[in-house]
């Protein structure tokens, strides 16, 4: 399996959502984030990273509250946003950097 650096500095944009399994609004960033897959199919990577099992990635980024949303593009945090956001403004920020 590939690296968390491997993913994020492939050339596609890499959407990550640092969560918690305990996080309410994470609960509901869950569909969301499948809706976005569909529609985005290959041309974009959605990754999901349990900041309580990875708190070193979730302190290398600041994450300070969860959901935390951060877009890579070959390897550098392009836009980031804390707690739900919709689809449709998902997919337009996702695909300014397609």
């Amino acid at each position: 399996m590939a690296s968390f650096n491997e993913i994020i500095n492939s050339g596609k944009p890499v959407l990550v959502d640092f969560f918690a399994t305990w996080c309410g609004p994470c609960k509901t960033m869950a569909p969301i984030l499948d809706e976005l897959k569909k529609k985005m199919g290959e041309e974009a990577t959605i990754l999901k990273v349990d900041v309580d099992k990875n708190p070193a990635a979730a302190s290398a980024f600041g994450i300070q509250g969860v959901p935390t949303l951060i877009l890579f593009k070959e390897g550098q945090p392009r836009w980031r946003q804390s707690g739900v956001v919709p689809v449709g403004q998902l997919e337009m920020v996702v695909r300014n950097y397609i």
